[in-house]
C-alpha cells in the first residue's frame, strides 16, 4: 500500500485500453440499474381477541398484573406460513427480497424445570471497586432509571430456546444461527425425522395447531403486546430441494384462505396431545411471570421450585412474581423465541457467503455494497469504493415529501484518508492514482467549480464539456483536448483516472496554497506532563524510552527516504520547559517559561530539528527528563498554555503540524484555560445533564479556531486517576481533527503495551495537514449537516488541521428541488490537504446514486450499518442540547416511522398482529436498541462522566465498520480453530454461552476471553498451559506463548483483530462467576442491561407496539 514517490512519473498505461472493467461502462450502454419493483405477497394472519390501545410509557415498569397480561397476550404459535413461523432464513437469491415479515415461535408443549439456584443469584451482585482495567462497568442502575417492561427475563444463562424437532429422549443443542423453513401450501400429513431434511411437500417445522383452533384461551389476548407474527418474505426464483443442516427455506405465495386444521399425525409430530390437553401448563410458583425456563437444554418433566427461591432479583428491578404467597396462577406467559427473530449473525454470514467471492464493481449505480463485516475486493468503475464512501440509501427519493414520509436519513459517511486505504492492514488494492496537470492545475467547471470526473459529458467533438452537477458548459483547455470516439467518449478515457475512476488525487498548484505560498514540511511537538502523578505512574519514563526508537518511524511517503517531519520537545507542570536540541550542542539546553498567562516561544533556532541531524542531543534529553523530575512534588498542571505554546512554535516556523500532549490531571493551576471540578452525578438523568457534556468555558473553542487556522492538530493522551473533564479538554483535539486516548488508573505493568501500541500507530500513520473539505451535489439536493472531528467557519467548508485514516466525516443531505429518476443524484467530495512530504494535494471522491419515485425502491437499497452510524452520531451530538431521555424517545420514534411507512406503503395487506420489516432493514431494531443502551445514552451507575464524554467524542468520527463492532460486539466460540477461517460468531446473549466453552468477545475497544466453569481440561491446557479452571490467572493481559497449534492460532486471531482497529484492544480474561463477569456481560447487547436497557426481544415487541400506534 506504499504510495508512489512523488518524483516518479506515473504511467497511466496501467489502465488497460478499452477494458470496461477499469472505468465506467461505454456510453452506448446506460449504467446498469439495480432491480426495481417486485411483487409483494405476505400471508395474512387470523387474530382473535381485542387489541387495546397502548398507554404504557417506554421504560417505566408496569404493575405486576399488567406485565402478566402483557406477556400472556403475546400469542405465539407456529404452523403454516400464513400464520407464523419460528426462524428466519436468508435465501441465496441474486435478487434481494424487499421485505420479510417475522413471526414468533411457539414454545413447544413440553414443560421445563426452573433453573438451579446458581444460575441467577437472588442477591444483588457485590459492588466492585473501580479497577485500572475496568473503565466500563455495568453496575446497578441509579434509582431514577427503571428497567424496560420485559417479555421474558432469561434466568438460566447457558441455554437458548429452539424449535423442538426430535423425540423427548433425544434433546439436541440449540442451533446458533440456523433457520427453520416454511413450505408453501397446506401442511403435510406426516412428520419428518430428525436426520434428514424434508422434501418440499412436507411441513418442515412441527408446532402447535394454527390459531384458528385456539391452543390457549382467547382471554390470554388481553395484554398490550399484540401477537407477533413473523412470516417469511416471498423469495423469487427456484429454491433448493434439499440441503444438509437445517431444513431449507421454501418460497411460494402464502395461502390467503382459512387455515386447514392439522391432522392427527401432525399433532403427534408436534408432540401435542389432542383435545383439551393443549392448554399451556400453569406457571411454576415463584418463577418470573410464570414462564418455566429451560433446564440445560433437557426437555423433561418439570421439577418443583427450589425451596425459598422466589425467582432471580436484580438491583434496580422490580421482582415480578416474587413473594411468600404467590397470587393465583395467571394465564401462562409465552416467551418470544430469540431464534425466531432476525439474527445479526445470520445476516452477516449470508452476506459473507454471497458477496465475498466476486469483486464489487462500483459502476452499477444504485447498488448497495457488501456489508462492512464482509471482506471483499473492489473494482473502481467511476464511483468511489465503499471503503471511501458509504451511503444510507443508494436509491434516493425524488421529492422532499417522499423523504419526509419515509424518515430514512439521507447521508453519506466519507472516509478521507490521505494516501492510505481505510483499514489496517490494507487489503491488496491500489491507492488512488495521482494526476498532475502541471501549472494549469485541475480542470474544473466554470460555474460550480466541480472537478473533472466521469460525470462530465464532452460535446462539440471534445472542445467543450457539460458539467454533470450544474449543467454549465465549459471550454476544454487546449492542452487537455482529446477527440471523441463513436460513443461520444474521449479516446483517452481509460488513460486518465479522473475520467474513469471514482477516487483519485490531483497535485495542487500554488493557487491552492495558503497565502499563495507552497507549504513547509510539517512538525511534530511532544508535550510531556512531568507533575507528580505522571512521574509516579511511570508514564514519563515509558514515553521518553519509547520516543528514542519511535522517532525513526515518523510518517513519510517514500519508504526509502528519510522523513522530512521536524520534531520539538517540551515538558510542563505549572510552568513550561522548552528544550534546545540543536545538532551543534553537546547537551540539550532547558528554557523555562513561568509566566504562563502570556505564552511566548523562548527560542526559535534549535527548537524544531530534524531527527537524524540532532539524534545524539535528542537521546541525551530523553534520558535526562525522567531523572530531572524523579523527585518532583508539584501536583498542579496547566493545559491551555501548553496548546498556546505549540501554536506559537508552528506559527514561528510557518508550518502545519501536530502536538502530542501527554497529560494526567485536571488543570487547576492559575493560568488561561484553568478548570474546576464540576463532576456531579446528581445531574445524570435530569434536564441539566446536558451541561456536563458542554465545555466549561469558551476559551478552548476560541483556541481551537486559532489552531485550525494554522494547521495545528492536537492528539491528547490522558492518564487520569480522577475526574479531568474530558468534555472540556477534548474540545481542541476534536475540533482540530485530532484524537483523544484515555488510560484510566494507568499502571505501567498492565497498561504499557496498550499505550505504546496506540502511540506507535498514532505517530506512524499517514497524515494530511491543513485540510479543507467541500461537498458538491447535483441540482436538487445539498449537503446541510456535518458530523465528525473538524471545525466549520462557514456553512460549506469543513476545516481539519489534521486528517488521518481513522477519521470520517458524515454528511447529511436534504432536498431543495425535485430529483429526476433518469439522471439520479451526484455527489463529489473534494479534500485539499498538505501531505506529510509537504506537497499540496486534492483528493476527490465521486458518488452517483439512483433516484426513485416508489417507496419500495428506496427500502430495497438501504444500508442499515450506515443508518445506525448516522443515527448514533446524531444522537450523541443532540445530548449537548437535549435531555438524554428525549434523545432516546426521538430515535425510537424515527425508527418506528421508518418501519411503519414501509408497512403501510410497501408490504402487502396483512393483519396488524404481524411485524413486517424490510429485508435490508430487518436488523434496524436490534442495532438501534444497542445505541439506546450505550453508556452515553443510558449509563450504568459505575460509568464515569469522563468515560461518557470520551465515548461521545470517539464515536463522532468512527467509520461504519468501527461503529458496527462498537454497538454489536463480535462473540466467537473457541472450539475448533483449524485452518485459516474464523469460527462462526454467536449472538450477543448470555443464553448462547456454554459452561463448557471458551469465548472471545471483541468490542472495538476491548477484548474479553470468557472461560466457562466446566471448560475441558485439554482446551485450558492449550490456551493457558494449565488444566484446571481455578489455576487460571484472571489478571493476565496476554496469553502465554505455548507450542501447540490452538494457542498459535488463537494468538494470530487476537493479533489480526487488533490490527483492524484504530485503538489497541487490551485483553481481559474473565472467569465464569468472577466479579469481572459483570463487565463482560455489559457488552452482551441482546440481553437486558443493568442500567435499565431492554433486551432485544423486549425492544422488538416495543417497536411493534410503536409501529401499530402510528398505523392506527
Amino acid at each position: 500500500s506504499a504510495p508512489r514517490p512523488v518524483s516518479t512519473p506515473q504511467a497511466y498505461s496501467q489502465y488497460p485500453q478499452g477494458d470496461s472493467q477499469n472505468g465506467p461502462p461505454p456510453m452506448d450502454h446506460s449504467m446498469a440499474q439495480s432491480p426495481v419493483s417486485q411483487p409483494y405477497s405476505h400471508g395474512a394472519m387470523n387474530l382473535s381477541g381485542p387489541h387495546p390501545s397502548y398507554s404504557q410509557q417506554y421504560g417505566a415498569p408496569p404493575p405486576m398484573q399488567q406485565v402478566t397480561n402483557q406477556m400472556s397476550g403475546m400469542q405465539i404459535g407456529s404452523g403454516p406460513p400464513t400464520s407464523v413461523g419460528p426462524g428466519y432464513a436468508h435465501h441465496p437469491s441474486s435478487q434481494p427480497p424487499i421485505s420479510a415479515a417475522y413471526s414468533s415461535a411457539a414454545p413447544p408443549s413440553y414443560t421445563q424445570a426452573p433453573p438451579p439456584l446458581s444460575a441467577a443469584p437472588s442477591q444483588p451482585p457485590p459492588p466492585s471497586e473501580p479497577a485500572a482495567s475496568q473503565p466500563y462497568y455495568g453496575g446497578p442502575p441509579p434509582p431514577q432509571q427503571q428497567p424496560f417492561p420485559s417479555a421474558h427475563h432469561p434466568s438460566q444463562p447457558f441455554v437458548s430456546s429452539s424449535p423442538y424437532l426430535g423425540p423427548p429422549s433425544q434433546p439436541q443443542a440449540p442451533p446458533v444461527s440456523q433457520q427453520q423453513s416454511f413450505p408453501p401450501g397446506p401442511p403435510a400429513q406426516q412428520p419428518f425425522p430428525n436426520s434428514a431434511p424434508p422434501p418440499v411437500s412436507q411441513a418442515s417445522y412441527s408446532g402447535p395447531p394454527p390459531l384458528t383452533q385456539h391452543s390457549f384461551p382467547p382471554s390470554s389476548q388481553s395484554g398490550p403486546f399484540p401477537p407477533i407474527s413473523i412470516s417469511p418474505s416471498q423469495y423469487p426464483g427456484p429454491q433448493p430441494q434439499s440441503q444438509p443442516g437445517p431444513p431449507p427455506f421454501h418460497s411460494g405465495p402464502s395461502p390467503r384462505g382459512p387455515i386447514p386444521p392439522p391432522s392427527m399425525s401432525q399433532q403427534q409430530a408436534n408432540h401435542l396431545p389432542p383435545g383439551p390437553m393443549q392448554q399451556q401448563q400453569p406457571p411454576q410458583p415463584g418463577m418470573q411471570g410464570g414462564y418455566p425456563t429451560q433446564q440445560n437444554g433437557a426437555f423433561g418433566q418439570p421439577r418443583g421450585p427450589q425451596p425459598g427461591y422466589a425467582g432471580p432479583h436484580y438491583p434496580g428491578q422490580q421482582n415480578y412474581g416474587a413473594g411468600p404467597a404467590p397470587a393465583p396462577a395467571p394465564p401462562a406467559q409465552k416467551r418470544l423465541d430469540p431464534d425466531s427473530i432476525p439474527s445479526p449473525i445470520q445476516v452477516i454470514e449470508d452476506d459473507r457467503v454471497n458477496k465475498s467471492s466476486e469483486p464489487f464493481t462500483t459502476g452499477v449505480k444504485g447498488q448497495a455494497p457488501p456489508l462492512v463485516t464482509t471482506n471483499f475486493q473492489v473494482k473502481d468503475q467511476g464511483n468511489a469504493s465503499p471503503r471511501f464512501i458509504r451511503c444510507t440509501a443508494y436509491n434516493m427519493p425524488c421529492t422532499a415529501d417522499m423523504a419526509k414520509q419515509s424518515q430514512v436519513p439521507l447521508a453519506a459517511v466519507r472516509h478521507t484518508p490521505p494516501q492510505s486505504p481505510l483499514v489496517y492492514p490494507p487489503p491488496p488494492q491500489t491507492p488512488p492514482y495521482i494526476v498532475d496537470h502541471g501549472d494549469g492545475g485541475p480542470i474544473r467547471c466554470n460555474r460550480c467549480k466541480a472537478y473533472m470526473c466521469p460525470y462530465m459529458q464532452f460535446i462539440e467533438g471534445g472542445r467543450r464539456f457539460q458539467c454533470g452537477f450544474c449543467s454549465c458548459v465549459t471550454e476544454v483547455p487546449p492542452h487537455y483536448f482529446q477527440h471523441l470516439d463513436h460513443t461520444g467518449k474521449r479516446v483517452d478515457c481509460y488513460d486518465r483516472p479522473e475520467l474513469s475512476q471514482g477516487s483519485y488525487e490531483f497535485v495542487a498548484t500554488v493557487d491552492y496554497c495558503k497565502n499563495n505560498k507552497l507549504p513547509q514540511p510539517p512538525s511534530f511537538i511532544f508535550f510531556i506532563d512531568v507533575s507528580y502523578n505522571a512521574v509516579k505512574s511511570g508514564m514519563v519514563n515509558i514515553v521518553c524510552q519509547e520516543l528514542k526508537t519511535l522517532l525513526d518511524y515518523l510518517p513519510r511517503e517514500n519508504p526509502e527516504a528519510d522523513s522530512v517531519v521536524r520534531v520539538g520537545f517540551v515538558t510542563y507542570n505549572k510552568v513550561l520547559h522548552f528544550y534546545n536540541v540543536k545538532s551543534s550542542l553537546a547537551q540539550p539546553q532547558m528554557m523555562v517559561v513561568s509566566d504562563v498567562s502570556d505564552m511566548f516561544l523562548p527560542l526559535l533556532d534549535g527548537f524544531l530539528v530534524g531527527v537524524n541531524d540532532s539524534r545524539m542531543v535528542i537521546e541525551s534529553l530523553l534520558d535526562q527528563i525522567p531523572e530531572m523530575f524523579a523527585d518532583t512534588r508539584e501536583t498542579e498542571t496547566v493545559f491551555g498554555p501548553v496548546i498556546q505554546a505549540g501554536l506559537e512554535a508552528l506559527k514561528a516556523a510557518d508550518c502545519a503540524g501536530k502536538l502530542f500532549v501527554f497529560h494526567s490531571t485536571l488543570p487547576i493551576a492559575e493560568a488561561p484555560g484553568k478548570l474546576k471540578n464540576r463532576e456531579d452525578k446528581k445531574l445524570v438523568g435530569t434536564d441539566k445533564e446536558k451541561s456536563l457534556f458542554q465545555p466549561q468555558s469558551g476559551f478552548y473553542s476560541n483556541l481551537s479556531k486559532e489552531c485550525v487556522a494554522q494547521g495545528c492538530c492536537v492528539d491528547l493522551f490522558l492518564f487520569p486517576n480522577q475526574y479531568v473533564d474530558v468534555a472540556t479538554l477534548g474540545v481542541v483535539p476534536v475540533s482540530t481533527g485530532g484524537s483523544v486516548y484515555k488510560y484510566t488508573y494507568f499502571q505501567a505493568e498492565t497498561d504499557r503495551e496498550r499505550f505504546l501500541n496506540d502511540l506507535r500507530r498514532d505517530v506512524q500513520k499517514p497524515m494530511g495537514f491543513d485540510a479543507v473539505m467541500r461537498v458538491r451535489t447535483s441540482t436538487g439536493i445539498r449537503a446541510t449537516d456535518f458530523f465528525g472531528s473538524f471545525f466549520m467557519s462557514n456553512t460549506t467548508d469543513v476545516e481539519l488541521a489534521g486528517l488521518d485514516c481513522d477519521k470520517t466525516v458524515t454528511v447529511e443531505f436534504r432536498h431543495d428541488d425535485k430529483l429526476s429518476e433518469d439522471t439520479g443524484a451526484l455527489m463529489q467530495c473534494a479534500v485539499l490537504y498538505t501531505s506529510c512530504s509537504g506537497q499540496r494535494r486534492l483528493r476527490v471522491h465521486n458518488m452517483a446514486v439512483n433516484c426513485c419515485s416508489q417507496l419500495a425502491d428506496l427500502y430495497r437499497n438501504c444500508e442499515t450499518d450506515t443508518i445506525i452510524n448516522f443515527f448514533s452520531k446524531y444522537a450523541y451530538r443532540s445530548i449537548l442540547n437535549t435531555p438524554t431521555k428525549t434523545v432516546r424517545d426521538t430515535m425510537v420514534n424515527q425508527c418506528a416511522q421508518i418501519l411503519a411507512c414501509y408497512r403501510k406503503n410497501c408490504a402487502s395487506p396483512s393483519s396488524a398482529g404481524q411485524l413486517i420489516l424490510p429485508e435490508c432493514m430487518k436488523l434496524l431494531p436490534v442495532y438501534l436498541n444497542c445505541v439506546l443502551k450505550s453508556d452515553v445514552l443510558q449509563p450504568g451507575a459505575d460509568i464515569s462522566l469522563d468515560d461518557r464524554a470520551y465515548l461521545r467524542q470517539l464515536l463522532s468520527c468512527m467509520d461504519v465498520s468501527e461503529s458496527h463492532i462498537f454497538f454489536y460486539p463480535r462473540l466467537l466460540p473457541l472450539v475448533k480453530l483449524d485452518g485459516g477461517s474464523l469460527p462462526m460468531a454467536v449472538r450477543n446473549s448470555e443464553e448462547r454461552l456454554s459452561k463448557g466453552g471458551v469465548y472471545l468477545l471483541e468490542t472495538g475497544l476491548h477484548l474479553f476471553l470468557w472461560v466457562g466453569a466446566n471448560a475441558q481440561q485439554e482446551l485450558l491446557s492449550n490456551i493457558f498451559g494449565t488444566p484446571t479452571f481455578s489455576q487460571i490467572d484472571p489478571n493476565m493481559t496476554s496469553l502465554p506463548e505455548l507450542d501447540n497449534p490452538f494457542s498459535q492460532r488463537l494468538r494470530e486471531i487476537i493479533d489480526s483483530f487488533r490490527s483492524q482497529r484504530s485503538r489497541y484492544m487490551k485483553l481481559m480474561v474473565v472467569k465464569q462467576e468472577d466479579k469481572a463477569e459483570l463487565i463482560f456481560k455489559h457488552f452482551l447487547c441482546e440481553d437486558k442491561s443493568t442500567s435499565g436497557g431492554a433486551s432485544y426481544v423486549d425492544f422488538l415487541c416495543h417497536m411493534h407496539k410503536e409501529i401499530r400506534q402510528l398505523l392506527s
